[in-house]
């Protein structure tokens, strides 16, 4: 609940309530949406603050908690990579019955390569056996198995801290159920923002105004403009009681990161409630299909062209489609095959990605006659998806390097101080009502 305006009751010592001198008409009841929703989403947004604020470094906290699992060092100065595609192959025959089904094609200095395994569906009953891990970590320079988890299965200890809050984060840990939640929470967030932000705009002038208790810089001050009027809105008073201190770090914490607020609302959106961000989108700006064709009527469990084939052909597709788009190639990035679709997936980091950590441009072809399918790239081409890459990549501090992560992580705890600092004002108010409830009548002036 990212921002309240001051002009509601407010307790004083007096046991009286201010009366809110801003007018009547919608205020009363934007008063009401914000107080109310703001109490519904609390517990949600300061879990999902924290939990952001650590996902920020998520890359960094993996490998300070589990470096056996994430780091790993050449045998020697001059050791090379071994080619992913036969890691991947180790990896399968070491896990008989399971699917490996994506590969990173690029190898960072110093750290191992991550593989998925997927369980191979029985193709009687359509049945998908439950592993009792699902990532391998390899060294790339010997296909030594470095460790194995289920990702996630906080029961395994400390190497699944991070992937748990991510899951805490993302769904609650509750799997779909709490992913449309906080898909909803989302929603209503968006909502909320700007809600919110109607609630700081000063009322409209009524006669002579009085000036300004709060500081004005002197190109606002003379005659009280809409923004000089506005200004104090953003200001921080510390002096004062509790009340007084939350509530302007309340409303002016909510409004100086009032852009991101929206951003992080609406690409939670995107992340979660796709039926309602995709239509809303859709009809809003132009965007690519994403080239991922129908499922097949019957899985096609191997491949008919193979993953090495299948790596020349995804080489040779992008070329050819930079060429036709008039963007570069920098590096290509993972190849994956979806066997219920039989078709092929390969990922490259072009100058239409906005960073290096997320490579999203993508040429889909077919695993039986290797024709392209599809491609996407992730700015420049639709609207839609240009604005889908930007604030996905922002909420994930995929851009930006270490002052983005230290930004988010920022506005995180700032998410879960506005929904502390909301209900600490609405816990004073209503308290302050109470005792006015309770004294005998004619102790005091009427409330107003």
């Amino acid at each position: 609940m990212p921002i309240l305006r001051e002009g509601n009751p407010r307790p004083t010592a007096h046991g009286r309530r201010q009366r809110d001198r801003s007018g009547s008409g919608l205020r009363p009841l934007l008063v009401l949406i914000h107080r109310y929703v703001g109490l519904a989403l609390a517990g949600f947004l300061l879990l999902a603050g924290l939990t952001g604020s650590l996902l920020a470094w998520n890359s960094e906290l993996e490998a300070l908690i589990s470096p056996s699992l994430f780091k790993a060092s050449p045998p020697a100065p001059d050791a090379t990579p071994l080619d992913p595609l036969l890691l991947r192959e180790k990896v399968q025959a070491d896990n008989p019955g399971v699917f490996v089904g994506r590969v990173p094609l690029t190898v960072e200095p110093g750290k191992a390569m991550v593989f998925r395994l997927q369980p191979a569906v029985d193709s009687g009953t359509g049945a998908a056996p439950v592993l009792a891990n699902d990532q391998v970590f390899v060294n790339p320079y010997t296909g030594d198995v470095l460790g194995r988890r289920k990702w996630g299965d906080i029961t395994q200890g400390r190497k699944n801290l991070m992937p748990f809050i991510y899951r805490l984060h993302h769904s609650l840990a509750l799997g779909t159920v709490g992913s449309t939640l906080l898909g909803i929470v989302a929603l209503v967030w968006t909502i909320d923002c700007f809600v919110g932000a109607c609630l700081t705009f000063p009322p409209r002038r009524r006669g002579k105004q009085p000036e300004s208790a709060w500081p004005v810089p002197a190109s606002l001050r003379a005659g009280q403009s809409w923004p000089a009027r506005w200004w104090p809105a953003w200001r921080v008073r510390w002096r004062g009681d509790a009340y007084k201190v939350n509530f302007h770090l309340h409303r002016a914490g909510g409004l100086w990161p009032w852009a991101m607020l929206l951003v992080l609302a609406w690409s939670g959106v995107s992340f979660n409630l796709a039926e309602v961000y995709d239509p809303v989108m859709r009809t809003l700006f132009a965007t690519q299909h994403d080239g991922r064709a129908a499922p097949l009527p019957k899985p096609l469990p191997v491949p008919p062209i193979g993953w090495a084939e299948a790596r020349g052909i995804g080489q040779r597709l992008m070329a050819e489609q930079a060429r036709a788009g008039g963007f570069s190639i920098r590096r290509e990035h993972q190849i994956s095959y979806d066997p219920r679709s039989g078709q092929y997936h390969y990922f490259a980091q072009s100058d239409r990605d906005l960073s290096a950590r997320w490579r999203l441009t993508r040429v889909s072809f077919s695993a039986e006659s290797g024709a392209l399918t599809g491609i996407w790239r992730p700015v420049g081409t639709a609207a839609g998806d240009t604005i889908r890459t930007w604030i996905t990549s922002l909420h994930m501090a995929a851009l930006g390097g270490t002052p983005m992560k230290l930004f988010i992580g920022a506005i995180g705890m700032v998410v879960a101080m506005l929904s502390v600092t909301g209900v600490a004002i609405w816990a004073r108010k209503r308290r302050a009502r109470g005792q006015i409830r309770q004294r005998p009548c004619g102790g005091g002036l009427p409330i107003v």
